[in-house]
Parts: structure tokens; C-alpha cells; sequence
């Protein structure tokens, strides 16, 4: 009788353990499948271990340990942008991983990005303090800047000859290619009422001049556009030429823009720059969809996109406006995506109160966060991208235009703006700007 059930019951018995032993297999594979991908990278079998690894995040993105051998792994095979993307997704989380912010540095310094390694490791010890490795790179790094052969001319004294995060001169070339918010015009949307109405004149010449001086580190910085207006049954149509000095070096941008009408209700923003010189962006192309709404509401959505030499920027725009009164308010967000969730968003809050006309007004723009297509730091021709992750702005900028008494055809507007910008190479210090202009504008 024993007999008959002892067999049953082994056998019972056998099969519940190998369905236990499969169970833990089965919880066990994210380890199994880590330690494999970390068995053949380090075998120098890169491709299968990232295979490997990016279906482990697929399932686990908060998997750092998974994130940070793949990011070593890009970065072996000169992968460096996408080693970039994987490390500042983990330092963005883990601040006091020494290890990781080591790699991340010699990625920049395999990748060659001297100056964005020197940010880099002054940005790992603002959270590490005195870490010998991380010191060490950070030598390395600048001794390469400070072997490099710059203009003559530039945005900094040359009477210093070593980059330290106090008060003397940064070595490295730091450009800021400040790129004016975007004017919409007054009359291609809802407009103040005119006390008078008059013959509208259609074609209108515009020149700008402006200058930013620092309170540190950069030399002026001058700015010139030239533009010319011309309203057609399809909309407004605006070419411009662009001119700056920065940096020593003089470049021109070529600039389109177009107002398209398809109803009283809706018209679109549409333009295009190009530009050859380093220090402009090479191609930049951008649009928005307006819609008027009941209650003097205005809302646009649309996007910008911009091409450097080593990185393309895509943002994502838009804006609510409204009349009330003689006073008009817009806040428009800039929302910039980035690899692994890291994206970064920044805004402007326009308020304009206009006095006799549309032509006529006093403004208040405020703006915070980074927008690429208001500023972008610049290391020769190589966007700062790691860096801009951690860089922190503010600006604040008054405007006033107003129309010649003899001659209300010709329009004067004056701007002023502050600027205050977190260093890239010294986190947690800030230096400032002031910009004032001048535009003329005529029309005929």
C-alpha cells in the first residue's frame, strides 16, 4: 500500500521543485541577462552586449547599473553623443556616483570636447568636493585648452593663461549667439484699435543696431539687421540680413519670414535661416499655427528646429495671448525634448501697453529656463550640450516705440535687457549682461 503511493508522490514532489527552480530562473533572468551583457562588453563583444542592455532598460529604464555599462559601452566605440544621452540620465538622478561622473568625463575627453569635460568635472565636484580622480581629469582637461592656439581677439582678457572656477579669465572659447525673441507683428493678429483709421502704407524697411556688454570674462558682444517688409494679399513677407561681431569674428545669417492668412481667424508663422559663419547656426527653420478666439484670446502652437555643426535642436512652442483694454499679454513655453526623458522647458511672459496706436507702445518681457532659440553657449563650433543641461538663466527686457511727430510713418523702438546666466565652467556662479538697442523703421 506504501508502495502505491510513494511513486505519486515523488513524482508530485519532483515536478513542484523543477517549477520552483523555474520560477527563480525566471526572476532571476534581469541579473543573468545583466551579468551576460556585462560578460561580452567586457569581452569586447559590444553589439550583442547592447542588444542586451537595451532590452534590460526597455523593461527597467531605472536600471543605472544596466544605463551606465551601456553608456561605457557607446562610448568605447566612439559613440560619444549617445554615451552623453545614457550618463546624464544617471547623473541627472545619482549626483554622488563617482564612478559614473568619472566615465562621463572621459567620454568628453575621448570625444575631445575639452571645455565640456572642464564644465563637466567642475560640475561633479560641486557635488563630490575633493575627489582625486575627478580633479586629475579635470587637470587634464584644462591643460588641453590651455594648450590651444585662440584669435587674438575675443570675448576674454588674454592676460590670464589658466581657466579656475574664481575670478580670473576662462581660457576657453565661450560664445553666446543670442538670437532676438521672436516680433510678431502688431498686424497680422488682433490689434489695439486705432483712434484714426488711415490708409494702410504696405512695404516697411527696418535697422537694428544693439550691443551686450558683461560684467566679467566676455568682451561686447554687437549685434545688426536690416529688414524689409512687404504686405501681400497672402500675408507679410520679411527677408532679413543678420550681422554680428563676436568672438572676433564677423558672420552674416540670411532670414526669412512669412505671415500666411487663410482666414480672419487663422494665419501661421512660417521662417527660415541660413548662415555659412561658425558663429551662427546653419540652418534654422520654425512655425506656428495662430488661431483667434472669442474674447480677444489668442493661441498658437507649433515648433522650431535648429541645425549646428555638431547637434540638432528641436522645440516645441507655443503660446496663449490676450487684449484687454489697451494692454496685451502673451506667455509663450519653449519645451526642448531630450534623449531619456531629460527635457528641458523655459518661457517668456510678454505684457505691452500701447498708447496712441498699435504703433505706439511701452513692453515688459520676462524669461526663464533655456530656450535654444534665444541662446545657445558655444565652445568654437561645438554646442555645449552637456553643459547646457546644467546651465540656469533669467532675463528681463524693456522696450518703447513710438512714431515721429512730423512724420508718423517712421517708428523708433529702444530696448534694454539684463541678463543673468549661470557660468558653464563654474557651476553655481553667475555672470551678467546688459543689451540696449535701437531700431529704426520707415514706411512707404
Amino acid at each position: 500500500m506504501r508502495t502505491k503511493y510513494t511513486f505519486p508522490l515523488l513524482f508530485f514532489g519532483l515536478l513542484s521543485f523543477w517549477s520552483w527552480g523555474q520560477d527563480l530562473t525566471y526572476n532571476d533572468v534581469s541579473e543573468t541577462t545583466y551579468q551576460k551583457a556585462h560578460s561580452l562588453a567586457y569581452m569586447g563583444k559590444h553589439k550583442p552586449a547592447k542588444d542586451i542592455l537595451l532590452q534590460v532598460l526597455s523593461k527597467n529604464p531605472e536600471n543605472q547599473e544596466a544605463r551606465a555599462l551601456l553608456a561605457s559601452t557607446y562610448s568605447w566605440d566612439g559613440e560619444y553623443v549617445k554615451a552623453r544621452d545614457e550618463f546624464n540620465t544617471i547623473t541627472s538622478i545619482q549626483k554622488n556616483d563617482s564612478v559614473v561622473w568619472v566615465s562621463a568625463i572621459k567620454n568628453e575627453l575621448y570625444a575631445k570636447n575639452d571645455a565640456t569635460a572642464y564644465g563637466l568635472a567642475n560640475k561633479a565636484l560641486f557635488f563630490l568636493k575633493d575627489d582625486a580622480e575627478i580633479e586629475r581629469l579635470r587637470a587634464i582637461a584644462e591643460e588641453r585648452i590651455n594648450d590651444k592656439k585662440y584669435p587674438e581677439r575675443g570675448w576674454f582678457n588674454q592676460e590670464s593663461s589658466t581657466i579656475t572656477t574664481d575670478s580670473s579669465k576662462p581660457k576657453e572659447i565661450v560664445q553666446i549667439a543670442e538670437e532676438t525673441p521672436e516680433e510678431k507683428p502688431v498686424d497680422e493678429g488682433i490689434k489695439p484699435k486705432s483712434p484714426v483709421e488711415k490708409e494702410v502704407l504696405k512695404n516697411r524697411l527696418a535697422i537694428r543696431n544693439s550691443v551686450t556688454v558683461f560684467d566679467q570674462r566676455y568682451d561686447p558682444m554687437f549685434y545688426s539687421s536690416i529688414s524689409f517688409k512687404r504686405q501681400t494679399l497672402a500675408g507679410s513677407i520679411i527677408p532679413r540680413i543678420n550681422y554680428s561681431n563676436r568672438l572676433g569674428k564677423n558672420g552674416l545669417q540670411y532670414d526669412l519670414d512669412f505671415y500666411p492668412k487663410f482666414s480672419k481667424r487663422f494665419y501661421a508663422y512660417l521662417n527660415y535661416g541660413y548662415s555659412s559663419a561658425s558663429i551662427y547656426p546653419k540652418h534654422k527653420m520654425g512655425g506656428d499655427l495662430y488661431v483667434n478666439l472669442p474674447a480677444a484670446i489668442e493661441f498658437s502652437a507649433g515648433g522650431r528646429y535648429i541645425s549646428f555643426a555638431t547637434r540638432n535642436v528641436s522645440v516645441i512652442t507655443n503660446s496663449l495671448g490676450h487684449y484687454r483694454g489697451n494692454y496685451y499679454f502673451s506667455l509663450r513655453s519653449y519645451i526642448t525634448p531630450q534623449p531619456n526623458n531629460l527635457t528641458r522647458v523655459s518661457g517668456n511672459l510678454l505684457i505691452r501697453k500701447y498708447l496712441k496706436d498699435a504703433e505706439n507702445y511701452l513692453g515688459l518681457n520676462v524669461g526663464m529656463g533655456y530656450s535654444p532659440e534665444l541662446r545657445q553657449l558655444i565652445s568654437e563650433d561645438e554646442l555645449l550640450a552637456e553643459t547646457l543641461l546644467y546651465v540656469e538663466s533669467q532675463r528681463l527686457s524693456l522696450e518703447y516705440q513710438f512714431t515721429g511727430k512730423r512724420n508718423p510713418d517712421n517708428a523708433y523702438r529702444a530696448n534694454i535687457s539684463a541678463t543673468r546666466q549661470e557660468l558653464a565652467f563654474a557651476p553655481g556662479k553667475y555672470f551678467y549682461g546688459v543689451s540696449a538697442g535701437l531700431t529704426y523703421q520707415v514706411k512707404f
